[in-house]
């Protein structure tokens, strides 16, 4: 797992994620709400995280995001409509992914204790190169899907998960190695 970094309510940082929620709203309203050609796609990305996306990225809409800025998207990315990134903590996807309709990608948690329940405590995931995860699943804060892993439909991936191996479940177990 990653490193953790802790948010204050109300701090810099967490004014500054707010702002960007605001962008991120923004692009991703004009994504959604429109037909979009797959090159006008990439050029909405590009701006969304504030990096040059590759040009054989391809997307579904709708998409969601409540920042934008911390998602690296590698070469030959495709995301299927309807999926989630929470990337404040980081989002770093390799080369050659596949990712099903649905899919959530979460980076930040909040405080156990209500009284700073505002609170976050952020933890990046990666996404390795060749990894294909199914639709309806969840990735937490923190993981690491290594390469050619599979991650089966409607998976909740809780802890790191070693290359070329299918996971399936609640919470995501190994069922099978892949043979190379």
């Amino acid at each position: 797992m990653y490193n953790k970094t802790y948010v204050e309510s109300g701090s810099e940082l967490f004014e500054m994620f707010n702002k960007l929620s605001q962008e991120a709203i923004k692009l991703t309203m004009d994504l959604n709400n429109k037909y979009h050609s797959p090159e006008e796609i990439v050029d909405i990305f590009t701006e969304l995280t504030g990096r040059k996306v590759d040009k054989s990225f391809r997307l579904f809409p709708p998409f969601y995001t409540d920042c934008g800025k911390n998602i690296k998207i590698g070469k030959n990315v495709f995301i299927n409509s309807c999926c989630r990134f929470q990337d404040q903590g980081g989002i770093d996807i390799g080369d050659n992914v596949l990712i099903g309709h649905n899919t959530t990608i979460a980076t930040l948690n909040h405080e156990y204790n209500p009284k700073k329940r505002a609170n976050l405590t952020l933890a990046a995931v990666k996404i390795s190169d060749n990894v294909w995860i199914g639709s309806d699943c969840t990735i937490l804060p923190g993981v690491q899907i290594n390469e050619g892993a599979i991650i089966a439909a409607g998976s909740v991936v809780t802890k790191n998960v070693p290359k070329y191996c299918i996971v399936a479940g609640n919470p995501a177990k190994i069922i099978k190695e892949i043979e190379v």
